[in-house]
């Protein structure tokens, strides 16, 4: 049953807003699962070029915001005021305790990595999760919410691998609103 549990939790972050977003006027922002699914997709793509191991980085991705489901998501105001990332690490450790051996093992390796933020792995889905957030600043700047632009002043700073420099760099010149045009054929 513990396995279950931490898949109801997982699914808990389907309904909790990643709220940095409403800082910037955001009414209804995106959640942190929709957050999490993107990163990885990012993190599977920037490992490959980055040539890292594509297993770790993903399940680094995937699994870093999992504490969220108890503490919730916190803007950076808030972390100014709140030992947050010591919450985290207390909620995640308690959240794998009772897991199989192995898959704690595995996840409380991973998480060690991804903060100390030493291996090209750690960086890589470190970036992955940046970078998502910078798309997702894009995309709500395109469609008219202004304020999103302030995460393009100092989140690009963070991104430490070429790949995602070089795919910010796109993301910046990129209309969010036309990647579908070339997939559907409008006839007349």
């Amino acid at each position: 049953m513990n396995a279950v549990n931490l898949f109801a939790e997982a699914g808990l972050l389907k309904k909790i807003k990643r709220s940095g977003w409403w800082v910037a006027g955001i009414k209804d922002p995106e959640s942190v699962a929709e957050h999490c699914f993107r990163c990885t997709v990012m993190a599977y793509y920037i490992a490959h070029l980055e040539k890292a191991d594509v297993a770790r980085v993903m399940i680094m991705a995937l699994f870093n915001d999992v504490h969220e489901s108890r503490i919730n998501d916190l803007h950076k105001m808030g972390h100014f005021y709140i030992d947050f990332k010591e919450a985290e690490k207390m909620v995640f450790k308690d959240q794998v305790k009772d897991l199989d051996s192995s898959v704690k093992g595995e996840l409380e390796t991973l998480r060690k990595e991804y903060e100390a933020q030493r291996t090209k792995e750690s960086l890589v889905a470190r970036d992955a999760d940046i970078l998502e957030c910078l798309l997702q600043a894009k995309e709500y700047y395109d469609h008219g919410y202004l304020k999103a632009a302030k995460f393009f002043k100092t989140a690009p700073d963070h991104l430490k691998t070429k790949t995602a420099r070089r795919l910010w760099r796109e993301i910046r010149q990129w209309d969010s609103s036309a990647w579908w045009e070339k997939v559907v054929k409008f006839e007349r």
